[in-house]
């Protein structure tokens, strides 16, 4: 990444070669970083503040993976000029030298090089000068069977040939083709660095001035880390923060912030240039226009007003103070630590942590630099994790610290080293520490202690209503977990037990606890020496089931009305129900019987109409099939009725069942 030390100050000169316009006076020396500030989003704010006298020409480089970075958030403050920025972009090296008059890197050799430039005139010394213009080269056999080239001039006296061999050097003399060659060794001597882009800042002026500049670039995130030391009358937190200086400069007293946060942070390719595809269209000659007619409209209300309150707001915008670098990084108003480490104070929605002393570190180097040192309030306790608890099994609590963030500053994720009794004790990681809060760190086992966990639900009914034919069965789940522990020490302990919170459930016993998340709650238990504890954790989840009673079929209703967990009197309303459903269900059977009858009978009378017709009404069989007829014909008279019966009786047995259970509020 590129990390300056100092962005240069170009002479004049240097910007009239590179074909740009020169500022009116040279100035040398260079713009120094005063102040970086590093962010564990993975970016680094630098700021370069120096004076500068008259026109100048700042020199910025930045690797190839900065460059985009570094254009998206370029902050120039000039008092006394309107800055511009160049650089070349991305096919600069290839398209400049197409675009020049002479190609040095598709004619790699001198007889290809002057070849391509017929017509170009040169002074050769050979050994004699000879003045005149390029006709073109040409390769001649000699006698050891090989080629060499010959350069053919046409001069004031004729057209002369040179074997290049007799060539002891050349030169140009249109001043365009020198311009040209210096320019084409100048871009091939700036690619070499392929890794490497720079931005020219030109700064026009005149008067000697204060100056500043500022961007944002990517940068190894900093990192922290954590001392706790326990031994002492009061535990006393160090932390260190490391830092890494991976470019090719140097970092001279410069002032180092180290800020924590999450910042929206994101990389834009604005460094390659981009065409956009666009239509071709007709010549406008290639054909007749359309006549077309418009319908008149309203003129847009306060369309004036509208523009004169943006002219305004931009003039405005314009009148007020440009905005330091430093505004940029937030407004810094808290103050707050301790010890001679780093100032902490607010940086926006951010922390920042300042380095109080200067600091230097050379390229490609890392360093360790104090953060803060500050007594905090710590409380040793155990941790119980029941999500991690595995029933069946034992398992040790944690050692832990219920840790205190008194030091005034809000503190990075990092590692914690854990010191006790005058040696290391363990190792603790902790997320971000806003000032106040308290948090649990763990930095061990204890192996005296063991837990383990046995879970159980069961259900019961709570409540049973029948609303409007819907029977409503209220439960309640209860889900209890039994938490076991057993110390086997001579010392008494402190221990949190780590409740998972059951989904949808609420806390029914105990009926506090110490603290809760959003993943589990925490209760504070004491394990006395050689003591074993027994704590029970219940939570309730009711759940609702309803019932259309009119869906049900007899079996169905038969099983909910032997459910013993129902009420009596829900009980005797169902069995009721059950009698009536009985009824409704054998009308509908005996209905269904006596149509099953009447079909039989009209398909036997079917038969036998056809038979009467295969046989006559005259001979004694038709007869007999006349007879058997005019009964078959009764009976389906008979069975009407009886029909027109049952589906009366039918009717009124599911009224009944129906109206029964719509009339049931129990």
């Amino acid at each position: 990444m590129a990390s300056l030390a100092g962005a240069a100050v170009l002479p004049a000169q240097s910007i009239h070669e590179a074909g740009q316009t020169p500022p009116p006076a040279e100035v040398q020396g260079e713009l120094p970083l005063r102040r970086l500030s590093l962010f564990s989003s993975g970016v680094g704010f630098f700021e370069h503040r120096g004076s500068v006298t008259g026109s100048a020409a700042l020199s910025l480089p930045f690797s190839l993976d900065a460059v985009n970075d570094a254009l998206k958030s370029l902050t120039i403050n000039d008092p006394d000029s309107s800055p511009a920025v160049s650089y070349p972009s991305e096919e600069t090296l290839l398209r400049t030298m197409k675009s020049l008059s002479l190609d040095i890197l598709e004619n790699p050799s001198i007889p290809a090089l002057l070849d391509s430039l017929k017509g170009a005139e040169i002074e050769a010394s050979a050994p004699n000068p000879i003045r005149g213009r390029v006709l073109f080269v040409e390769y001649r056999q000699t006698q050891e069977t090989q080629r060499e080239p010959y350069l053919s001039i046409y001069t004031d006296q004729g057209i002369k040939t040179i074997a290049f061999k007799d060539i002891g050097g050349f030169s140009f003399k249109d001043p365009k083709l020198n311009a040209d060659l210096n320019r084409a060794l100048d871009l091939i001597m700036g690619s070499r660095d392929s890794d490497t882009r720079r931005l020219t800042i030109q700064l026009p002026g005149k008067s000697r001035r204060e100056v500043s500049l500022s961007y944002v670039i990517p940068m190894p995130v900093w990192k922290v880390s954590y001392r706790l030391d326990l031994s002492q009358a009061q535990p006393l937190l160090q932390g260190w923060a490391i830092v890494d200086n991976d470019g090719d400069t140097d970092w001279n007293n410069l002032e180092l912030s180290l800020v924590t946060g999450r910042p929206v942070s994101f990389i834009q390719n604005l460094y390659a240039p981009y065409y956009l595809s666009r239509p071709v269209l007709p010549l406008a000659i290639a054909g007749i226009a359309e006549a077309r007619t418009y319908e008149s409209g309203e003129p847009a209300a306060y369309d004036g007003g509208a523009m004169y309150n943006a002219r305004a707001q931009a003039q405005a915008m314009d009148e007020t103070t440009a905005p330091s670098p430093a505004m940029a990084m937030g407004k810094r108003a808290v103050e707050g630590g301790s010890a001679e480490t780093a100032r902490g104070q607010s940086a926006g929605d951010q922390f920042e942590f300042t380095i109080k002393k200067p600091v230097t570190l050379a390229r490609r180097q890392s360093a360790m630099l104090p953060l803060v040192e500050a007594a905090v309030q710590a409380e040793k306790t155990l941790v119980f994790s029941g999500a991690n608890a595995v029933p069946g099994r034992t398992m040790n609590p944690a050692v832990s610290l219920e840790l205190v963030n008194t030091t005034g500053m809000k503190l990075p994720a990092g590692p914690i080293t854990v010191y006790d009794g005058g040696t290391y004790a363990g190792d603790a990681l902790i997320e971000f520490f806003p000032e106040g809060e308290t948090r649990l760190i763990s930095y061990g086992e204890d192996l005296s202690v063991t837990g383990s966990v046995a879970s159980s639900a069961n259900r019961t009914v709570s409540a049973v209503t029948i609303r409007q034919g819907v029977m409503t069965i209220s439960r309640n789940i209860t889900y209890e977990k039994v938490y076991r522990f057993r110390n086997a020490s001579a010392e008494a302990k402190r221990l949190i037990v780590e409740h998972p919170i059951t989904s949808g459930a609420a806390l029914s016993s105990p009926a506090s606890y110490r603290e809760k998340t959003d993943k589990l709650y925490r209760f504070a238990q004491t394990l006395n020496q050689k003591e074993t504890l027994e704590f029970a954790v219940q939570e309730e989840r009711p759940i609702a089931e309803t019932i259309t009673l009119a869906q049900l079929t007899l079996n169905s209703f038969v099983s909910v009305s032997s459910n013993q967990e129902l009420p009596a009197e829900i009980r005797a309303a169902l069995q009721t129900a059950i009698t009536l459903k009985q009824k409704a269900d054998a009308a509908k059977q005996s209905l269904t019987d006596m149509e099953t009858r009447r079909t039989r009978l009209v398909a036997e009378q079917d038969r036998t109409r056809r038979n009467l017709e295969a046989a006559g009404n005259q001979t004694q069989q038709g007869q007999d099939y006349l007879k058997r007829l005019i009964a078959q014909d009764a009976g389906i008279d008979a069975l009407d009725q009886t029909i027109a019966e049952a589906e009366e009786a039918v009717r009124s047995a599911q009224q009944a069942y129906d109206e029964y259970l719509a009339g049931l509020a129990l």
